[in-house]
This record gives C-alpha cells, structure tokens and sequence, in this order.
C-alpha cells in the first residue's frame, strides 16, 4: 500500500473509538463489532489496488503494466486514490451509510 502513514492514522483513530465505545457502553460485543465495522470500512477504502480496478472491466484479466503504473503512481493525489465516479460514489455512500446505520442502531440501543 502506498500511503502506510494513512492506513496506521486510521487504525489509531479506530482505536480510540472502540475505546470511547467501550467506557461509554461498558459491552464487550459492542466493542468488538465497532472493530469489526471499522476495520471492514477501513480496508474496503484505503487497500483495493485502485490502479488496477481504474482499467476498462475488459482488461481486468491482465496485469497491470509498468507504463500504467507509473501514470496513475503521477495522477494520484493525498488521500484521493480513485477518479471520481457518480455510481462508485453511491455505491460507497449506501453501503457506508447503511452500515454506520446499523452500528449506530445496534450501539445506541
């Protein structure tokens, strides 16, 4: 993964909620399934190899090549590691949502 320093900020901050999470509900299971939620959300965007998910569906089936490699290692910026697609964005905003809705329910609860 190239931005590590991301990945290891995100986990810390995961920590400090599942901390909060903890203190304030004093519930093992629910400590454990804001790991488990966080984790997932965490790794479902910071880890695809979204160079390789950027290409044509058709070219999927072959590996990704040095030439492409390198212009995507130049357009990519900070955080931002994938184009700005309206499907994609809905599909991460109603998964997301959802998810943080039942965790949400589930906690408060």
């Amino acid at each position: 993964m190239a931005n590590d320093a991301v990945f290891r900020a995100s986990l810390v901050w995961l920590a400090a909620v599942i901390v909060v999470v903890g203190v304030c509900t004093q519930s093992f299971k629910k400590m454990m399934l804001t790991y488990v939620v966080g984790v997932l959300g965490i790794s479902g965007l910071l880890l695809p190899d979204w160079g390789y998910f950027d290409r044509d569906f058709s070219r999927w089936t072959s590996p990704v090549s040095a030439e492409e490699r390198a212009s995507e290692v130049a357009q990519r910026s900070g955080l931002i590691r994938f184009r700005k697609n309206p499907m994609r964005l809905v599909a991460y905003a109603t998964v997301y949502g959802f998810a943080l809705y039942k965790w949400w329910m589930f906690i408060s609860s």
